[in-house]
């Protein structure tokens, strides 16, 4: 079972609030937050960069969606856990997210204990 500690994450969102609080709920729980991107492109584009462990991923942004990044990432990195953390939590939302390889989809606002439980879930997969 991985620690908290020892697990890189690598925030995707457009809203700089939103990676603020994303962030501070991580790092209240000791993961470490290796980066952070404000759109789909810079995500795909940092990824190899950050090696995360796991990326936190909106899916409305600009450039390029979260649900196109997912893919990108993911032809890059079959391994990756990307856990989509958006506001459009209607079904077919949820269901393109997890088609492009998401591991999970939380909506928004979340439950802090929802996203670390998901989160680890991910991690000791």
């Amino acid at each position: 079972m991985a620690a908290p500690g020892n697990v890189k994450i690598f925030i995707v969102d457009d809203s700089g609030y939103m990676r603020q609080v994303i962030r501070k709920h991580l790092e209240n729980k000791g993961f470490e937050i290796v980066g952070e991107a404000s759109d789909g492109l810079e995500a795909v584009e940092k990824y190899n960069e950050f090696k995360p462990d796991l990326v936190t991923m909106d899916i409305s942004m600009k450039k390029m969606s979260g649900i196109e990044a997912t893919q990108k990432i993911k032809a890059l990195d079959p391994k990756a856990k990307i856990i989509v953390v958006s506001a459009l939590g209607e079904a077919k939302f949820i269901k393109e997210a997890i088609t492009a390889g998401a591991t999970d989809f939380i909506i928004k606002p979340f439950d802090e204990n929802r996203l670390i439980s998901s989160i680890m879930n991910a991690i000791n997969r």
